[in-house]
């Protein structure tokens, strides 16, 4: 398919479909959503090969990202910038705030602006269309709303056994009654967070009471969540958080109500963001190592002295650790029992 047949489907120019490729300012919201509709319905890619002649070798990488206010994203950005820079590439980063659309219009303007490979490290479900890029194209998919790509690196972590850890460890402590905070839960790797949650707690302590709550990603989103929790009579002793972002947000809220963490409520987070090591209390957490990321990334989408094209790898799997802080402790009335039963003892 050409730049016509694109122009031809949406019934505009093909200047304005070059316009809306190369990310320009001044087309109609609208018409960018027919022009980027269009070249996704006809599986519509710049011409690569045709663009590296023109221009030579790109020397440089394209990196979309689901929500670059996360710290999270940021991190991984850094990585990859880093090491791209010590390899002579610079970085194009766009951002999408999880909506699909800006998904796929942030990918036709980082390819309209010749990169050698594309990273997307994003939760939502990526297009069709990168399946035709990546035969010509290195492309590196993180996450990925949960799908695996023929001809592209997937890299997911392993946040189940995160998970898993997380609710063992809460478990051990004592807590039969816990509240799950999570945002966008029916993407992929954000659903997979919050049903590891619920089976696990349900697997380790079928007595269990559990709640699950959705708000937006970000520290107000995690402090909306825990004053809808507070609110709704459901009485937790410890709240597990999709990440830390949310997590530090939804300390604050108990901190507003006077509820003492890790006193009266334990509070996990995810990823082990910096936030999470200096937030009062500092958070327990599940480490998902963004250097390692990045290091993959790059290695994935870079090719080695002497090779032509990056080495591919189909899958690899980041694994994640549990790092215990200040935020979790027994519940209370488990701690007064375990005080008085050292009392009893010492007095024999």
């Amino acid at each position: 398919m050409t730049l016509e047949d694109v122009a031809k489907r949406a019934r505009v120019s093909t200047a304005t479909v070059s316009r809306v490729l190369n990310g320009a300012r001044g087309v109609r919201p609208a018409t960018q959503a027919r022009v980027l509709r269009a070249a996704e319905e006809l599986h519509y890619t710049p011409d690569l090969n045709a663009r590296s002649l023109a221009g030579g070798q790109p020397r440089s990488l394209g990196m979309v990202v689901s929500n670059i206010v996360n710290p999270f994203f940021l991190d991984i950005f850094r990585s990859v910038e880093a090491r791209a820079r010590q390899r002579g590439y610079d970085l194009i980063v766009a951002n999408t705030d999880y909506a699909p659309d800006r998904l796929a219009s942030s990918i036709m303007t980082i390819l309209g602006r010749r990169v050698a490979g594309l990273a997307l490290v994003v939760s939502e479900t990526v297009p069709p269309v990168v399946s035709t890029i990546a035969a010509k194209l290195p492309i590196v998919l993180y996450d990925g709303g949960g799908h695996r790509l023929k001809d592209v690196t997937n890299i997911r972590a392993n946040y189940r056994g995160g998970m898993q850890r997380i609710v063992e460890y809460l478990h051990a402590l004592g807590h039969r009654r816990m509240a799950f905070i999570g945002h966008h839960t029916r993407l992929g790797p954000l659903h997979e967070r919050r049903e590891a949650f619920l089976s696990i707690a349900e697997e380790y302590a079928p007595r269990s009471k559990v709640m699950t709550v959705e708000s937006a990603d970000g520290l107000a989103g995690g402090q909306e969540a825990m004053r809808h929790i507070l609110d709704s009579g459901f009485k937790p002793t410890a709240i597990a958080c999709v990440n830390d972002f949310m997590a530090v947000g939804a300390v604050r809220e108990l901190h507003v109500r006077g509820v003492s963490v890790p006193g009266d409520m334990s509070v996990t987070g995810f990823d082990n963001v910096a936030l999470s090591e200096f937030a009062v209390p500092s958070l327990t957490t599940a480490d998902v190592p963004r250097e390692t990321i990045g290091r993959l990334i790059c290695d994935a989408l870079i090719p080695s002295a002497g090779e032509d094209r990056p080495l591919f790898r189909t899958e690899m799997v980041v694994e994640t650790q549990l790092i215990v802080r200040e935020s979790t402790a027994p519940p209370r009335s488990r701690s007064v029992r375990q005080g008085q039963r050292r009392t009893a003892t010492a007095s024999r």
